[in-house]
């Protein structure tokens, strides 16, 4: 998969629900960071690293509550890398929503899957 791609492949995965096809996107020792930095699912602010580790972080998003969306507004791509100017959206079964502004940065390893995304939000 070229770089560009994988926001698109990443975020509609986690529309959709799907850790599996979220899962098969990413190489098995890569690394993310979401957000970067320390944060209640990072305390240590070193990244989710390893396929076990991001498994277990997807089980944090609280999709069971309602509903995620996303709207992309840039990509750049150079090299194996992309950042992703976007905005993450939220619909919570009540009906109550928010966004979030963000920019991740996706690099692709040699065999074409997610090495590691970082997340700025």
């Amino acid at each position: 998969m070229n770089p560009e791609d994988m926001p698109l492949a990443s975020l509609s995965a986690v529309k959709a629900k799907d850790k599996q096809r979220w899962l098969d996107l990413f190489e098995d020792d890569a690394t993310i960071e979401d957000p970067v930095g320390v944060s209640p699912t990072d305390p240590t602010g070193k990244g989710h690293i390893g396929k076990a580790a991001i498994s277990a972080f997807y089980d944090t998003f609280p999709l069971e509550a309602g509903q995620m969306d996303f709207e992309i507004h840039n990509i750049i791509a150079r090299g194996n890398e992309a950042a992703v100017d976007l905005t993450l959206k939220f619909i919570g079964k009540d009906g109550s929503s928010g966004s979030v502004k963000a920019l991740n940065i996706y690099k692709a390893s040699k065999n074409g899957k997610i090495a590691s995304l970082r997340s700025f939000w």
